[in-house]
């Protein structure tokens, strides 16, 4: 019997291994004319994981716009009044018509993938746009800030947060602010790219268009 049960363990881990259940993770590509960058999407955020996914099956963000770059912060997109916007139309307020429900948690690291939202308190609930997220830059980070940050937000960082802080920059005081819902795990030098772009403003000067696609 005990042959029989293990005989039976080994062959449902083969089965689970080869349909591809050792990685429980949805993967997005975001196209761009700098590169492509490959986004993991965090089971921790389920609302922004699932929203993502759906918009991008949808076409949602076809050749929508990084219309606000920031060098040093973050390159944000996902305003469906963007595309085909020329450069004098103020952007930064559209979205499906819906937003959703906080789940901040994820520190915002270089590469991370969080959603945009309004400000004030005018959303003190911290509700996300619909469809507007951002991908941050950020800038260098030490020891001194991150307990500084630890202060005045009342967090704790754990050892591999701030490793990943001190090792590639990022954006700590938009912690426990907005919901980081993935983080780039290859193409972060498009991050740079895009962020070094000349800008009118806060716009790029030439339309950096997006592509989004899920490839798992």
């Amino acid at each position: 019997m005990r042959k029989l049960i293990g005989l039976l363990f080994i062959v449902c881990l083969i089965a689970f291994s080869s349909c591809g259940g050792g990685d429980p993770y949805t993967y997005a590509n975001i196209e761009t004319d700098f590169g492509t960058m490959k986004v993991r999407l965090f089971n921790s955020t389920p609302q922004h994981r699932d929203n993502f996914i759906k918009l991008a099956n949808e076409g949602f963000y076809e050749d929508l716009l990084f219309h606000r770059v920031i060098n040093g912060f973050m390159i944000q997109g996902g305003d469906p009044d963007s595309k085909d916007a020329p450069l004098t139309k103020r952007l930064g307020g559209g979205g499906p018509g819906y937003q959703i429900p906080a789940e901040i948690g994820a520190p915002h690291v270089k590469g991370a993938l969080a959603a945009a939202r309004t400000g004030g308190p005018q959303n003190p609930e911290k509700k996300s746009s619909g469809s507007q997220f951002y991908i941050v830059h950020g800038k260098p980070v030490n020891d001194a800030q991150l307990s500084q940050f630890e202060k005045s937000k009342n967090i704790t960082y754990n050892p591999k947060q701030k490793e990943l802080y001190k090792k590639l920059g990022g954006a700590p005081f938009l912690d426990m602010e907005y919901s980081v819902f993935g983080e780039v795990i290859e193409g972060m030098d498009v991050i740079d790219k895009i962020a070094a772009v000349p800008k009118q403003g806060e716009r790029p000067t030439q339309d950096v268009k997006m592509k989004v696609s899920i490839v798992k």
